[in-house]
């Protein structure tokens, strides 16, 4: 099959599980060709995931033309593009131009820019937007021409969360009527999914897969030395509840003066966050590491005790769905602490892999955490559980063999509204 991802920037360290589908693709036989519809991130420092390098990915990434940021370099620019372009169908981006046709992400001169490397050969067997965000500008392509295939929808979180409470409930009308087929990473997107309109015979659940093969099981005991190692990887945002495992080990650093609490991420709550540190006079034991390549989390991983993901409802509304940090972790052996937010309870099983604690509540954070210190005992039953649910329910490779199944019942049975949830289940084996 030749398949187009639809993405927002590339490459993104934080997407590893859009690369995962990718390279697994690859790895079947399929020709996947990648279409950001920006360009390179502003804040690129050609840091990228090992598996960009070693399947050349780069070669495969069809990038927009770089957009002047003033409108007058923009339009004259935009109309050289559209002139040199006119033999190549630039002509029918025309139409995104006409008054209340399409919204104001496809109405734009950008948006035209954003066609240019699709203009040469957009027809595809299967095209993949990798956010609810992305399929209006995938949809306005295709009604134009100028992108051609089966349209395939991956909801992931902020796009059925806090894009929904922005654009208000009906945002997604256009798309559940056009769109061929659609996946949640979870139960509790897809139930959102259809909530807003969306029929519950055209959407299944299709996890974000994880590679086991690269994190290694190891049983976690009571370290010889008593420094009690406790970690937590993710941006630096609102809605990842940070503050909340900083307060938490406030709480207990007191009582346990043996903790040492590791951050691996960026983001921008990073000043805060080094303020709160500070005024909670804990800068001997909370360290921000900033953003790591994976194999360099890898070993901090192996080198730690317990992980926390406090994760919350942000004040815009956006909500997480299963970790992929929450899984890495839980697949290396390591006890967790989480929260009742989101798809997370679909991976964290409440008292057997690690404990789930309501949103913005450190002292509950506080609280579970200081049993899981008295009771190493724990850990070792607690991490097995956890790598036995990644390997049941996020394997990579199961995903990837279930993701072209979809994509080839969506091509030889011309997969339609009627067709049943059913087939597809059977299909996938879940």
């Amino acid at each position: 099959m030749k398949i187009a991802f639809i993405v927002w920037r590339f490459p993104v360290l934080s997407e590893a599980f859009i690369l995962n589908q990718i390279t697994g693709l690859i790895d079947r036989g399929h020709d996947v060709r990648i279409h950001p519809v920006n360009g390179l991130p502003k804040n690129y420092t050609g840091k990228i995931h090992p598996v960009v390098e070693e399947y050349q990915l780069m070669k495969r990434t069809y990038f927009p033309p770089t957009v002047p940021e003033k409108f007058f370099p923009r339009l004259i620019k935009g109309l050289g593009l559209f002139l040199k372009n006119l033999n190549r169908g630039s002509w029918k981006t025309l139409q995104f131009f006409q008054p209340g046709k399409y919204d104001a992400e496809v109405a734009t001169l950008k948006s035209f820019y954003r066609t240019i490397a699709l203009l040469q050969n957009g027809s595809y067997d299967i095209i993949h937007c990798q956010f609810g965000t992305l399929a209006p500008i995938a949809l306005a392509y295709r009604d134009a021409n100028i992108l051609q295939g089966k349209l395939i929808t991956t909801f992931r979180g902020i796009d059925i969360s806090k894009y929904v409470q922005e654009n208000g409930i009906t945002v997604y009308d256009q798309l559940f009527r056009e769109g061929e087929f659609f996946l949640a990473n979870c139960e509790f997107f897809r139930d959102r999914a259809i909530s807003l309109g969306c029929d519950p015979t055209r959407i299944v659940v299709h996890g974000s897969g994880l590679d086991c093969s690269k994190f290694t099981f190891k049983p976690r005991h009571f370290p010889t030395n008593g420094k009690i190692k406790i970690v937590t990887t993710g941006r630096l945002v609102e809605k990842k509840g940070i503050e909340y495992g900083i307060r938490a080990i406030a709480k207990l650093v007191k009582t346990y003066s043996n903790l040492e609490y590791n951050i691996i991420g960026d983001g921008d709550l990073k000043a805060y966050f080094e303020q709160l540190i500070t005024e909670l006079n804990v800068g001997h034991v909370v360290k921000l590491l900033g953003w790591k390549q994976q194999k360099e989390i890898i070993e901090i991983l192996n080198d730690c005790h317990i992980f926390m993901a406090p994760s919350v409802t942000a004040s815009d509304g956006n909500q997480d769905a299963p970790v992929n940090t929450l899984k890495e972790a839980m697949a290396m052996g390591l006890p967790v602490i989480s929260t009742r937010h989101g798809g997370i309870p679909e991976l964290v099983q409440n008292g057997i892999s690690g404990f789930l604690v309501p949103e913005r509540d450190a002292d509950a954070i506080a609280t579970k955490l200081e049993f899981l210190i008295e009771h190493p005992e724990v850990w070792q039953s607690m991490g097995k559980a956890g790598r036995e649910q990644v390997e049941a329910k996020y394997d990579m490779n199961k995903l990837n063999d279930e993701l072209v199944a979809i994509y080839e019942q969506m091509l030889n049975e011309k997969l339609n509204r009627k067709t049943s949830i059913q087939n597809l289940q059977k299909l996938m084996h879940v």
